[in-house]
Parts: structure tokens; sequence; C-alpha cells
């Protein structure tokens, strides 16, 4: 059922209890956040994704706030639960009127809410951290003019994929599957597939490669005869439910996929967990292979009151070539500030891109010589901002590991740290310049602003 309003001033005072405004700093950079974000317009996007009929959902604005802190912090579910039960200005920013001393949900509420919207609602949150950044002066139309584009990795939260590693996995979890079945296995090879694993690794550090070889030959025939074993069995007990037939299906063909699968098969699987896992070369010394998703990123390329935002944050399944992806990056910057940009500055790997629909956009690559001028040769050396902006969206967000799940998880997780990422900027913003200073900007641009703002 759609969430009841709640607002955050009931206008009532209670006996024994003060209002969380009268007891905290109303300067705090957290509490100004709060003031700057458009809580009605989110309420309003969210609302369609309830149902009308059933038990009242919890406050919009919570469960959206607990999301925004989560990656603003760069914390799990359950800590930032844990956070927001004793910070004051955790429970003020999302929505709170009265200290709560319980926290109103289970974290697998969050899980719960990101499976309701997708990842195309959670777009709005990204375009929202824009518009409060253009609010209090930090962001301007003007400094979107000119951006940088480039492609990172995701990573996924999975053990380092090696051939023996998943062929365990494949042998216990359908020993396991089998067993909840309740299908009586000759053997379920796990005992000895855990011995083999551990001396395929060893061998492997020796460098031994033949005795390798034998362990994961031995380790792929018990796998088969696990797999045959449990076929045989599904046939002579026809009365399992149409459940727990597609649950074993599903684990017997992932499992026969990693028993005949080769390096440089096309659909080589890395994780029994995670299919959609890609490896994408990096070249990097430190990594030359990295395990996930592509990342496409724009940012702003000259900086403005507030620094460098993220313009653009999409999660790229399928390896794409980067050239093939700015299009699409052009496409959501437009669509997040209202405006194509004039200038674009890409990396080398954009070479052959295929830009249609921005008549008015130049792209300049790294290192060409044509039309370039001094001036342009002058910001063209500012591409690599872009580099920082991904590293710290890496290292105090979530964007360097993964944790939700499946594709719609990638995409997901991409915009919520891109967001966090801004919100970080903009209380930086907010905690440098004084209170009266960013009244006085927020009513300068609402008297004599001259270009239009951002959508809202």
């Amino acid at each position: 059922m759609k969430p009841r309003p709640k607002p955050q001033d009931s206008g009532m005072e209670e006996l024994f209890r003060s209002k969380l405004k009268n007891i905290i700093n109303l300067r705090h950079e957290l509490v100004r956040l709060a003031e700057l974000i458009d809580w009605a317009r989110l309420e309003a996007h969210f609302a369609p994704y309830y149902k009308e009929a059933g038990r009242p959902g919890l406050p919009i604005r919570l469960v959206v706030g607990l999301h925004l802190l989560k990656h603003i912090e760069g914390l799990s579910d359950e800590a930032v639960c844990e956070r927001w039960e004793r910070d004051p200005y955790m429970q003020y920013f999302c929505g709170e009127e009265y200290f709560q001393h319980a926290f109103p949900l289970e974290r697998s509420g969050m899980t719960h809410f990101r499976n309701r919207v997708g990842d195309r609602a959670l777009e709005t949150l990204l375009q929202e951290t824009l518009a409060a950044a253009y609010r209090a002066g930090a962001l301007s139309v003007r400094a979107t003019e000119a951006v940088a584009v480039d492609t990172t990795v995701q990573e996924k939260a999975i053990a380092h994929p090696t051939e023996h590693g998943l062929m365990l996995a494949a042998i216990e979890q359908v020993g396991a599957q089998a067993k909840k079945a309740g299908l009586p296995l000759r053997q379920s090879y796990v005992r000895v597939a855990r011995h083999a694993a551990m001396r395929t690794g060893r061998y492997l550090h020796a460098q031994q490669k033949k005795r390798a070889r034998r362990q994961l030959k031995f380790m792929r025939v018990r796998l088969r005869r696990l797999i045959r074993d449990v076929r045989r069995k599904m046939e002579r007990i026809p009365a399992l439910s149409e459940r727990t037939v597609k649950r074993l299906a599903s684990a017997m063909d992932r499992a026969w996929h990693i028993a005949h699968q080769k390096r440089g098969d096309k659909g080589y699987l890395y994780s029994w967990h995670a299919t959609e896992v890609e490896c994408i070369s990096k070249g990097k010394a430190r990594a030359p292979y990295e395990f996930g998703c592509k990342v496409s990123i724009a940012a702003n390329l000259h900086p403005a009151k507030g620094g460098h935002f993220i313009l653009h944050a999409r999660a790229l399944h399928g390896n794409p070539y980067d050239g093939h992806t700015l299009k699409a990056a052009l496409d959501d910057v437009r669509d997040m500030v209202g405006r194509s940009p004039l200038r674009v500055a890409v990396d080398q790997g954009y070479k052959g891109h295929r830009l249609i629909g921005h008549p008015h956009t130049a792209v300049y690559i790294t290192g060409q010589k044509r039309g370039v001028t001094d001036k342009i040769k002058r910001w063209l050396k500012r591409r690599a901002v872009v580099e920082p902006i991904i590293g710290h969206a890496k290292n105090d967000g979530l964007l360097g590991r993964n944790w939700l799940k499946g594709r719609t998880g990638d995409r997901s997780n991409t915009l919520l740290a891109a967001a966090g990422f801004n919100l970080r900027q903009l209380l930086r913003f907010l905690k440098r310049v004084p209170y009266f200073l960013r009244a006085f900007f927020c009513l300068l641009l609402a008297t004599f602003h001259r270009l239009s703002p951002l959508p809202a």
C-alpha cells in the first residue's frame, strides 16, 4: 500500500521529548542538505510503485534518505541502519520529527525497495542531486558546457575466478540442491574435491603445471559423475515438485557449463552466483583483468563553485567499445542538465565514435592534432580530471565493489554511487561556504538568473 504522508513538523509538542530541530545544529551541512532536496518531488515519483491495497508502506523519504546516506558514507545496508539509530542528524535528514530509539524497518526493506522501483526509477536520484547543487549555487549550467567522459570497471563482489574454484563450487552447490530435494546420491565428492582444489592451488603456486592439470581433470571427472548421478535419480523419482525440478535443472545446467567450458569461450562463467560477470582487460600491471561490468562516467571539465560533479553514470553490459557508448552518455547528460554539452573531451579509446543527434557538440580526443587551437589544447589537458573522480567514487563510495545482485543491481549501484559522490561534493561545499553566503547565492540565483535552470 502507498505510504501515508508524514509531515516533518506536526505542530505538536510532547511533554517528555524535544523535537530534533531543537537539539541539533540547524547550520550543520547535513541539515542544510536536507533543505535543498525536493522531497515532495521524490515522493511523487516513487509513489506509483506501491499498490493501493495492503499494509501502509514506510515513508518514502525514510527509505530514499537511507539509500542516499548509505552511498554518501560508503556503508552497507546493515551499517547505515545502525548509524541511523544513534545519529540524530541522519534521522532529521530522513524526515523524523523526534529522536527514534528503535529502527522502524528491517534491513531487508532497503533491498525490497530497490527491487520494487528498479534501476530506471533511481535515475531521478542522480538528477535530484544535480538540481540540489544548482539550488545551492555549487553548480551552474555554464559549468556543464564542457564535459569529460571516460569508462571504468565496476567490479563484482566475487572470488577471483579459477577453474578449480568454479568446479568446487559447482560440486558443492549441485550436491546441496540434490540433498534439499531428497535425492540419495551415491557419493557427493565434496571432501575429495576440496582436497583436489587445495592441491591445485599449491601446484599452480609452485609452477607445477602437469600436476595441477591432473588435479583439474580429477575434479572435472567427479563433477560430471555427480551430474549424471543426479539426472538418473531425478528420472527414478518423478514425484518431485515443479519448483524443485526447476531449481535442480538450473543448477545442473550451470554445473554442466562449468564442467565443459574452456578459457576464451563465449559465455564463460566466472562466478557461480553472479553469471552476469564479464572479464574486462584493462592493461594495468597491477590488475590486467577486472571482473564485473563496464561503467561510463561523465563530469564537468571545468570546476564549478562546488567542484566537479558526476553528470552521467551508467552500467554497460556486454563490454561494448568505448566509442559506441559516447552517444548514450551525451544523451544522459542532456536529460540530466537540460542541454547538450558544447565540448567533450575523451581519451584515445573513443576513436571511431558514432555521435548522432548532437550537431552542436564538438568531440576532442587526447593527442589529436587537426582542428585543435592553443586554447583547446590547454583545456584538453584537463581531460584527466575524470580519473580522480572515478577514484573517489570507488574509494569513498561503493563503485569499487558491487554487492547488489544481477544486472539490475549493477545499474542501480552505479546510479546510487554517482548520487553519493555528488552529495559528498555538495556537503563539502556547504561546510566551506557560510550559511548567510549560501542564502545570498540562492536568492541571487532565484532573482537574476538568466540561464535556464536544471530540469526539476
